[in-house]
């Protein structure tokens, strides 16, 4: 079996004209057809960081649901900006919040899921910093988290911030990483932000960045998905 998991940083629901609509983004998520979706950018990052995407539109446009998540702040929908929908019928066994170090305030979610058809894998869903020795430690703590979800498989995807090919990703020794295509800026996009790194077994069968003209304007990133392999059938008690 495989699993369609997707990432996408949504802006705060501001596109690249410049208009805050939530709709036109749950347009986009609900486009990629994924089982598991990582958002980053989901709340407004100044003052009490509400909600930039409204939940009752998730629940009401949406096959998501938003399983009880740690919030950065009581008006808030994400940790840090970020939260993982999972389509109904999947399972959330237990979430983890990592904080990240660096001198910008990031997080990480570590998220156990069991898909509706599937078995046990942990997703990490990250937005790093924009410094690249803090994205070098970042990626000390989320390898660490990775490791300790053995047996199970794991995965990282999110929006990496990290342009060029290597550099940045010392701490993965052991892990792939995959670029499903250029995401950033939307418009016309050159770079490769948004990634995905697979623990040893998982597979990449097929992979790819979502461009349509919906997608160039409703966030300053695009999309990207994965349909990932060899998730195998486990007991829980593993």
């Amino acid at each position: 079996m495989t699993v369609r998991i997707a990432s996408y940083n949504l802006h705060k629901c501001v596109g690249t004209d410049r208009r805050h609509d939530p709709e036109r983004v749950v347009a986009v998520i609900n486009a990629l057809q994924a089982d598991v979706i990582a958002l980053q950018e989901v709340d407004k990052r100044m003052g009490a960081r509400p909600a930039a995407l409204p939940q009752k539109l998730i629940e009401a446009e949406t096959d998501f649901v938003r399983h009880d998540m740690p919030r950065t702040g009581p008006d808030s929908l994400g940790w840090h900006g970020q939260v993982v929908l999972v389509r109904r019928g999947s399972k959330v066994l237990d979430v983890e919040p990592i904080t990240l170090p660096g001198l910008e305030p990031r997080g990480a979610l570590a998220v156990n899921i069991v898909p509706d058809s599937g078995a046990p894998f942990l997703l990490v869903a990250a937005h790093l910093g924009l410094r690249r020795m803090d994205r070098r430690a970042q990626w000390s703590r989320i390898a660490r988290a990775m490791q300790d979800a053995n047996p199970h498989p794991a995965l990282a995807i999110g929006d990496f911030n990290e342009w060029r090919a290597k550099h940045g990703f010392e701490a993965l020794t052991g892990f792939h990483i995959h670029e499903p295509g250029a995401t950033y800026p939307s418009r016309a996009p050159v770079g490769r932000l948004d990634r995905i790194v697979t623990s040893p077994g998982l597979r990449v069968v097929r992979k790819g960045v979502l461009d349509t003209p919906v997608a160039r304007i409703a966030s300053d990133h695009l999309p990207i998905w994965a349909d990932i392999g060899g998730i195998r059938h486990r007991p829980l008690s593993e």
